[in-house]
């Protein structure tokens, strides 16, 4: 597995969830986060992003390593990234620092999919059916033709993190360990909402 840094800088937001595969456009104006970003953009362009609890500035264990594709700088100091992501991250603890922004010690080793290409065909169609009605039932467009020539693991992430779903239930997609878990879930979820919906002739009731 390709070796990335065990201590890197997180930024915690909430009601975002990021997926490996994945791209996170980001307007950063805090002086904390001004400060993160230029820190990591001179050093490797890493950063984690991590979804913050409702509880103070309690984390979730599990984030997603991204690396800055595209930094912008504008007039008013703010500045404009676009993060890539790689690969998800367990955090074990938080590591004491004389910065604005925090960084934690992480462990990458429960994520080594994030990283390989998923060769099987995964049984995918079902809940790609479902997904398309759960869109059109919420009122969101999506090109599902373009959306057709990503891999299996972008298509199932992509969904993950555009679905109009609680931030709770993406956490818990983000943390799936396979695929097929992911799928799983997902599938789950869709199926809750849409529990009005006969998929036999694909009609909303």
């Amino acid at each position: 597995m390709k070796s990335f840094p065990n201590i890197i800088p997180i930024f915690p937001l909430s009601g975002v969830i990021y997926f490996p595969k994945t791209n996170l456009p980001l307007n950063i104006f805090e002086q904390r986060y001004l400060d993160l970003v230029n820190d990591a953009y001179n050093k490797d362009k890493l950063m984690g992003m991590v979804q913050s609890q409702k509880r103070g500035d309690e984390v979730y264990k599990v984030g997603c390593l991204g690396k800055i594709s595209d930094l912008q700088k504008s007039k008013d100091g703010r500045i404009l990234i676009n993060l890539t992501g790689i690969t998800r991250f367990e955090i074990l603890q938080e590591v004491k620092n004389n910065k604005r922004y925090r960084e934690f010690k992480v462990n990458y080793k429960n994520f080594e999919i994030d990283l390989k290409s998923v060769a099987e065909k995964q049984s995918s169609e079902i809940l790609m059916d479902k997904a398309k009605i759960f869109f059109k039932k919420n009122g969101l467009l999506l090109n599902w033709k373009e959306f057709e020539k990503l891999d299996e693991m972008q298509k199932i992430d992509t969904l993950s993190m555009i679905s109009p779903i609680t931030n709770e239930e993406k956490q818990k997609l983000l943390e799936a360990f396979s695929i097929n878990d992911k799928i799983k879930t997902l599938e789950d979820i869709i199926s809750f909402y849409l529990h009005d919906v006969n998929f036999n002739n694909q009609t909303i009731q």
